[in-house]
């Protein structure tokens, strides 16, 4: 930012916005619910586009996520210091730990790796009004949980985890008939929803792994609240040994995340997908099987065609056994497809060929 303005009540939306668009950060000083309005207000007049193509559309989230996160509210320690302020230390220290203590990470400082991140500094400072809410909205829906029909329970997803809101992936690993199976890996696990399905549907022995700290946490949290035998590792991919059945819900869209939480949903150059479909065979039992749950929307959005990602389970010695597909509930979801890819080392030598010339 080129400079900080001091705000208030008396500030219009209109006049807010030609100062963010001039570089400035907006300092609040006013009433909390005001603070809130103004935010609203900025929201409409920098609305959600849909239109053009996609990397347009990335480029203009980007922008309307800078212009929302320049109004700014001050805190000291864990508490706002405005008039009607809500009390938020709860929210915050669920989200990032006690003050002064040491949180897991949402930023991704190496790689696709998470990083370690601590609480923010003691004392007072100056935090984007549209974060707060979000640490708020947060800390209400990991008590509040999300119902998963095709568990028949709540999952309650923490801080920086991606919430199960939209669950019809989980209807399709509840549905499928299982392969004989005793060991199963989950890769990926975000909130464990999958790893419950799994343990819940009788596999004796389920591995569920995430490189997100975060998700470790959540995971375990969930899984404790079921009372489902799982196991929860925090690593890259695969945990050690084989499994008979490996599921993986990787991120569907293969383009660049823009805050922590699009790690869930893109996967930048499709390097997750590339990598789990070129290594898993390595990981499962003799006459193991892959689930791969996938959406259409990059497809749908020109990001990967059919013929690539089958050419991606080609190079990974692999063919396609099965399909299941399921089309979103949700009102406002896109026109797209929820597709379960049932997989197994391919038995043809062209296929195995290709696998080994790729290794």
């Amino acid at each position: 930012m080129d400079d900080v303005i001091t705000v208030d009540d008396t500030f219009s939306a209109d006049r807010a916005l030609r100062l963010i668009g001039r570089g400035s950060a907006l300092h609040w000083t006013g009433d909390f619910h005001n603070a809130k309005q103004l935010l609203a207000a900025l929201g409409r007049r920098v609305p959600v586009r849909r239109d053009g193509p996609f990397h347009t559309q990335r480029r203009r989230q980007a922008e309307r996520a800078r212009i929302l996160n320049s109004l700014h509210v001050p805190m000291h320690d864990h508490t706002i210091t405005l008039r009607r302020a809500p009390d938020v230390r709860a929210a915050y220290e669920e989200a990032f730990g006690p003050q002064g203590k040491e949180g897991p990470g949402e930023e991704r400082p190496h790689g696709d790796r998470p990083g370690r991140e601590r609480t923010p500094a003691a004392g007072p400072r100056w935090v984007p009004l549209r974060e707060l809410l979000g640490v708020i909205g947060a800390y209400e829906l990991r008590h509040r949980g999300v119902y998963v029909p095709a568990l028949g329970q709540r999952i309650h997803p923490h801080y920086g985890v991606f919430a199960p809101t939209r669950s019809e992936y989980a209807d399709l690993i509840a549905g499928q008939p299982l392969p004989t199976t005793g060991t199963a890996f989950d890769v990926g696990t975000g909130t464990g929803l999958l790893a419950a399905i799994l343990s819940r549907r009788g596999i004796r022995h389920v591995v569920a792994t995430d490189n997100n700290p975060r998700a470790i946490t959540c995971a375990r949290d969930n899984l404790r609240r079921l009372q489902m035998n799982a196991t929860v590792l925090e690593t890259d991919l695969f945990p050690p040994g084989r499994a008979d059945l490996v599921v993986c819900n990787p991120p569907w869209i293969p383009a660049t995340p823009i805050t922590p939480l699009d790690h869930a949903v893109y996967d930048e150059d499709g390097r997750m997908l590339r990598t789990f479909l070129n290594t898993v065979r390595d990981h499962l039992e003799p006459g193991g099987e892959v689930w791969l749950i996938l959406s259409d929307l990059a497809e749908l959005l020109g990001l990967r065609s059919r013929g690539e990602l089958l050419e991606l389970v080609r190079g990974g010695g692999l063919e396609v056994v099965g399909r299941a597909d399921i089309t979103p509930r949700h009102r406002r979801a896109r026109a797209e497809t929820t597709s379960l890819w049932q997989l197994r080392p391919a038995t043809t030598p062209a296929a195995a060929g290709l696998h080994r010339a790729t290794e």
